[in-house]
């Protein structure tokens, strides 16, 4: 239990129970290795979802209370997503803590952003079990919710997609075209490459280990490139 115990420093708390926080750790690919372990973390992910969403909404509906509603969805959803819930997991060490098959493992699941953003969830759900509401909404206050602030300053929760269309369409009458140029990698590990197009013309490029997130990428480049053109 020493890894459990420093991991348990990391994120400031002392688990009660120490099986619910290894079980949060507990990919599924690791029983595949370990006929000992019978349950993976999924069911508490399942669990930390529901907890966050509700967490996360308590705190938009009080914080922002002349926001409408779909304001404070798009907040949410920017907060919860992929990737920022995988960067608050770096930020707590929690892919050194993993229980991977070698497999898993070998092909960089320590630091893949799903697996590290179920993960998340699925601490979130362990902590709620072992400890209550109350502690598990101090955890996502301290580890996540400082990163509204910005979200909501620079509006994040508007995706590049989103706004290099209403870009375009104001400035070129017209509306971007996406194209995957390059899929490399096995089926359950791809590499995408993605270029966004305005008139027939490149201007951006993304890669990513999926097409949304290559998009996202590619999305993000051609909105620099038409602000600076349109300068």
């Amino acid at each position: 239990m020493n890894n459990l115990e420093t991991f348990e420093k990391n994120i400031s708390l002392e688990f009660k129970n120490k099986e619910l926080l290894l079980l949060a750790l507990t990919h599924r690919s690791y029983l595949n290795e370990h006929k000992d372990a019978v349950e993976n973390n999924e069911r508490l992910e399942f669990l930390g979802d529901a907890v966050l969403e509700l967490i996360i909404s308590n705190y938009l509906f009080k914080q922002y209370p002349d926001r409408p509603e779909g304001d404070l969805t798009s907040f949410r959803s920017a907060l919860v997503r992929t990737d920022s819930l995988a960067q608050t997991a770096r930020n707590l060490g929690v892919g050194k803590y993993l229980r991977l098959s070698k497999g898993e493992e070998d092909t960089g699941g320590r630091e893949k952003d799903y697996l590290l953003a179920n993960t998340f969830e699925a601490i979130l759900g362990a902590i709620y079990l072992d400890q209550g509401y109350d502690i598990s909404e101090k955890f996502v206050y301290k580890n996540l919710v400082p990163k509204l602030e910005e979200i909501v300053a620079n509006r994040l929760d508007i995706d590049s997609k989103t706004k290099i269309q209403e870009v375009s369409q104001s400035v070129y009458k017209t509306t971007p075209i996406y194209e995957v140029i390059e899929e490399k990698g096995p089926d359950h590990d791809k590499i995408f490459t993605v270029v966004v197009k305005i008139n027939g013309k490149v201007i951006g490029k993304g890669v990513g280990g999926s097409k949304q997130k290559a998009e996202e990428q590619a999305a993000t480049e051609g909105i620099k490139y038409i602000e600076k053109e349109s300068n």
